[in-house]
Formats: C-alpha cells, sequence, structure tokens
C-alpha cells in the first residue's frame, strides 16, 4: 500500500482527523481515503482545559477515521491553533566575514536565529513555531528571493514569527500523544489551511484566508507568496448563535438549528433572521478590516478573502465579506475528496497537515515551505525535552 498520512486538527467543536495518500499522478492532489470526526470535550478557544476529557475526543476521532481508511494510524502531524496563537515581526543581521563575504544557507539561519533572539523579550511563556523570512538585505539592498551565493559584509533578515503560548502548545500535543499517536510535527493552523485553500497565484497576487470557527476567528495573509500575518481573534459562529438566542428568547440548541437554516417551526420572519447573521457577519470583516489596515494591506489584496471553517457554510459570509473588505470574495474548497463527499472546507486545516507531511518527504530542501517546515519540526522536538522527567 502506498504510504499514508495523518492530520489532526482539534477545534473548539468537533476533532477532525483526515488520512490521506498521493495520487499515481504527482500532478493531482492528494487522496483522502478516511476521515473522522468527534465532539470536542475539554477544550476552550482551541487550547486545552480538561487534558484527560480532550485525549478521549481525540481517540475517538482517531479510531472513526483508522476505521473508514483500514490503517492503523501510528503518528500524524498536529495543527496548532486557539487564542495562544499570536504573529511577532523581528529583524535579524549577521556579518558575512566567517563565509568570506558570500552569502550561504548557514549565514541565512544564523540570520533568522538572531532575529528570534532580538524577540526574546516578547517570547516570555511563548514557543515559536515557524520563523518566516519575509524580505532579505544585502549591505542595505533589498534581495528578490533567496539571497543564497550573492556577496556582501552584512546580511538582513525580516522575520515574521508564528508563536503559541508554550504550555498550551505543550497540552495539545501531550493529547494527542496519549491517544497513542506520535506527533511527527506541529503547524500553525492557518498555516496548514493555506496549504490546500490556496493557489500560488493568489498567494503571489496577495490573498487573506479567514478560517471562522466556532469560538476564533484566524487569518492569515500571502504578498508576493509569503506569509506576513497571521492573527486570531475570539469571535466565531458560536457568538452568531449566541445573539441569535437572545434576539429571539430561544435555547442556544434551536438557535444554532435556525442559524443553518434548519426548519423548527419558527414564526420569525426570514429576513429577521438574515439581519441577525448578518450583523455579527459584519462584526468579524471590520475586526479583519481594521487588521489589514494595520498592516497596510486595506483593498490592496488582488486575490481578495478566501473563507473556511464552519462559519463558511453561513450563505451570506462571502457577500458580507465583500463588501465590508472592498475585496473579491469567496468560500474555500479542497478538491479530489474521493471516498469522502461530504468533506467541505472545514477540513482544511487537516487536510493542509497532509500535504505538509507529504512535500516534507518528497521536496525537503527544495519546497517553498522548507524552512517553515524545519522551524516546525525543531519546535515539536524541543517539547518532547520538556515532557521529559
Amino acid at each position: 500500500m502506498r504510504r499514508y498520512y495523518t492530520g489532526i486538527d482539534i477545534g473548539t467543536y468537533h476533532v477532525k482527523v483526515v488520512i490521506a495518500v498521493p495520487s499515481e499522478n504527482p500532478d493531482l492532489p492528494m487522496q483522502i481515503i478516511g476521515t473522522g470526526i468527534a465532539s470536542s470535550r475539554g477544550v476552550r478557544h482551541g487550547y486545552i482545559i480538561d487534558p484527560s476529557e480532550a485525549t478521549r475526543s481525540v481517540k475517538e476521532a482517531i479510531v472513526r477515521a483508522s476505521q473508514s481508511a483500514r490503517v492503523s494510524i501510528k503518528s500524524a502531524r498536529v495543527a496548532l491553533g486557539g487564542l495562544g496563537l499570536d504573529e511577532i515581526r523581528s529583524t535579524g543581521e549577521v556579518t558575512l566575514t566567517p563565509s568570506g563575504g558570500i552569502v550561504t544557507a548557514r549565514e541565512i539561519e544564523r540570520a533568522e536565529r538572531e532575529s528570534e533572539k532580538k524577540a526574546s523579550a516578547k517570547l516570555t511563556n511563548r514557543t515559536i513555531i515557524h520563523t518566516i523570512p519575509i524580505e532579505f538585505r544585502v549591505d542595505g539592498t533589498r534581495v528578490l528571493g533567496q539571497p543564497s551565493g550573492l556577496q556582501g559584509t552584512k546580511l538582513a533578515v525580516d522575520t515574521l514569527l508564528i508563536t503559541m503560548l508554550s504550555q498550551h502548545h505543550d497540552d495539545l500535543v501531550e493529547a494527542v500523544e496519549a491517544a497513542g499517536v506520535e506527533v511527527e510535527g506541529v503547524m500553525a493552523s492557518p498555516l496548514a489551511a493555506s496549504l490546500v485553500a490556496l493557489s500560488k497565484a493568489q498567494k503571489m497576487a496577495g490573498v487573506i484566508l479567514a478560517n471562522i470557527g466556532a469560538e476564533t476567528l484566524s487569518v492569515i495573509i500571502f504578498d508576493n507568496n509569503v506569509p506576513i500575518s497571521v492573527k486570531v481573534f475570539p469571535n466565531g459562529s458560536s457568538d452568531i448563535t449566541n445573539t441569535i438566542a437572545l434576539s429571539l428568547q430561544i435555547s442556544p440548541s434551536e438557535a444554532e438549528q435556525m442559524k443553518r437554516g434548519a426548519v423548527t417551526g419558527s414564526d420569525v420572519p426570514p429576513r429577521r433572521m438574515s439581519t441577525i447573521i448578518a450583523g455579527r457577519l459584519k462584526d468579524m470583516f471590520v475586526i479583519v478590516n481594521a487588521h489589514l489596515k494595520t498592516i497596510g494591506r486595506q483593498r490592496l489584496l488582488p486575490a481578495g478573502i478566501i473563507i473556511t471553517g464552519g462559519g463558511s457554510g453561513l450563505t451570506s459570509a462571502a457577500d458580507i465579506a465583500r463588501t465590508v473588505l472592498k475585496l473579491p470574495s469567496q468560500i474555500g474548497l479542497i478538491g479530489n475528496l474521493t471516498r469522502t463527499g461530504s468533506a467541505d472546507a472545514t477540513w482544511t486545516v487537516a487536510y493542509g497537515l497532509c500535504r505538509w507531511a507529504y512535500a516534507e518527504d518528497t521536496s525537503i530542501g527544495k519546497h517553498s515551505l522548507g524552512e517553515i517546515i524545519r522551524d516546525a519540526r525543531e519546535s515539536i522536538k524541543q517539547a518532547m525535552r520538556a515532557m521529559l522527567p
């Protein structure tokens, strides 16, 4: 049997597991051969509050995925998200004297590590998940592309450090390990989703990927094929449910059904329901727009916004995003879902983890995410060392 890869996405409402294999034609996407889903227990805002309950949920989803794919899951990649995820911008600079004035892979790594050291004051209780180089400069001159082989006296790099609260990071890893699965690597949820929800053309032009989860709204912004910002906001689809419940004085369970368009026998006019939902969605995209303004990308992303996650199923989401952001807008899709026709944009994170694992196996050192993959692998090793007695 072909080698298979497993991705685990632990969300506030659901734990989702995807098992995928490479297509026989390398030009086609990976094929999903199994999925498993379980209700999340012991999780709040994307972090674990009850380890034993969380482990039970992970194990349940893993068993279902294993049965679906008819394989045994021994190892997996895990997504890290929630309010503990954040970004730090930093700059590192090194002299090129040790390499004879030539930029080498070692000098690039030295500059990136220097940027991490400079951010150390902001890293209390935090773990660096990814160090992403945004721009290189040799002797003050901007480098288009990679600087390897160039000559000069100083190399500088501007980096985006994607970080996670260390306790949340370790708790998530421990929950999966306790379920009997080895964690081969961790990746920030927005980055994992981008591997399957965005095309290279979109990333080159400039695009924002927004994941509307149950309790959080996470975004990742690309420009010139480089992630330039990752943010998680404390707003999600459950806020819409709560607003409906309060406005109509009904139970949250009934409000959730009405939000999804289920027939409940209610005499609430459809227009009123649409107004409530639209109002909360507008609030979310106003927050996103404010962030775009902060980083100088407001109305400057030609590929627009791609929406994923559970909240992407709300029919008005794309239209409201287009109105608020003044950008093209669409719901994210993942293709080639053999044997899992029910999988939709809510599975992008788990599926993206499988794509990352396959890329590491086949193209490490060449793949455009090579540096990100390396740092993610190092961070998991650090987490394992921290758990040893």
